[in-house]
């Protein structure tokens, strides 16, 4: 079988790989589709090599069918559309034992820890599978996990209907938070440095704002008449958006910090104890943010069409890298089955 793999020092291969049948309490999935984020950007650019082991079969934002089953298997035939989620935790943990599993301290981020979707067969365990509705298009079901990401961005700000959030970051996840943080019932605005992106973005009918073109302090406070916003969701990834992020949020308001940044960032602590104001980090999912997620690409409640930039095959997938780190794509999807 075919797949895409990681060699270490920045290399990226399409591979023939050997096909194992799946273990008892595996399930073995004909991937269909996998979507290129900026976690698998960084293990490219070979940010990640203290933690990936290589050669690595990457990838985790997926959709597919049931190909075959463990010993044990009987929730699953094959045939059945799924997703994944690519968590696994060792539930023994303190933080699996306070109910925080999705942020186990021994986790196994599948696709990053382990072999992950860019295969043509994959190998799960049961328990992490996601049933996909019948009449989603897998290339659609293939922006679950994104999707997934908002919902527990937006469900971790406690965003109430009629709040005014503003999205730092108009790439596919700030995208996806503002869609979804609306459809929940909050007057959005993005900022976003990008003119492709914030026209894209504009044209889903969000405000959008250029802050090389207006101060956003100045901005924000026009559009909430001067108190602030509610929740401001760092997405960017940028230091110097984790240091204005404080400016825009009001008296007790939210600060989620979604991006991930590789070094620490300076923060106005003046600011946050002066307005009382709440940080939040925001990490991977737990399952009803994925069953929400279904919900939402099922519904067509998340643009799928417009997200999705291109289709490419496994041969083509090194380098659509480039153009994904360009900015000039939003969502690009490897079409890993061969459909195309």
């Amino acid at each position: 079988m075919n797949g895409l793999v990681y060699e270490g020092n920045g290399t990226v291969s399409p591979t023939q790989l050997t096909a194992a049948s799946p273990a008892a309490g595996d399930v073995q999935i004909a991937v269909a589709y996998t979507g290129l984020c900026g976690t698998d950007l960084h293990i490219v650019h070979g940010s990640m090599d203290q933690r990936v082991r290589t050669p690595l079969v990457f990838g985790h934002e997926m959709s597919g069918t049931v190909s075959a089953v463990g010993e044990g298997v009987t929730d699953w035939q094959v045939g059945d559309a799924v997703t994944v989620m690519p968590l696994d935790w060792d539930g023994t943990c303190p933080a699996c034992l306070a109910g925080n599993q999705h942020i186990c301290q021994n986790l196994d981020f599948i696709g990053i820890d382990s072999p992950g979707s860019l295969q043509q067969l994959w190998n799960v365990p049961e328990r992490t599978l996601v049933r996909i509705p019948a009449g989603t298009p897998l290339d659609h079901a293939a922006l679950i996990e994104p999707v997934a990401v908002a919902v527990h961005d937006v469900r971790r700000s406690e965003l109430a209907p009629g709040d005014r959030a503003v999205v730092i970051g108009g790439g596919p996840i700030g995208l996806l938070i503002a869609t979804v943080a609306r459809h929940f019932g909050a007057d959005v605005l993005v900022i976003e440095l990008d003119e492709k992106r914030r026209a894209q973005i504009a044209d889903l009918g969000f405000a959008t704002l250029d802050p090389r073109e207006r101060d956003q302090k100045d901005a924000v406070d026009e559009w909430t008449g001067g108190a602030g916003a509610d929740v401001v969701f760092e997405v960017s990834g940028a230091a110097q958006a984790v240091l204005g992020a404080t400016d825009l949020a009001k008296v007790r308001g939210t600060i989620v910090v979604v991006a991930i940044h590789p070094t620490p960032r300076p923060l106005d602590l003046q600011r946050v104890f002066w307005r009382e104001l709440r940080i939040l980090g925001a990490r991977v999912y737990q399952r009803t943010d994925f069953e929400t997620a279904v919900e939402l690409i099922a519904a067509g409640v998340i643009p799928a069409d417009r997200l999705i930039s291109g289709i490419v095959s496994l041969d083509e997938a090194p380098a659509a890298f480039a153009e994904l780190e360009s900015g000039r794509a939003m969502k690009i999807l490897v079409d890993v089955g061969g459909a195309r």
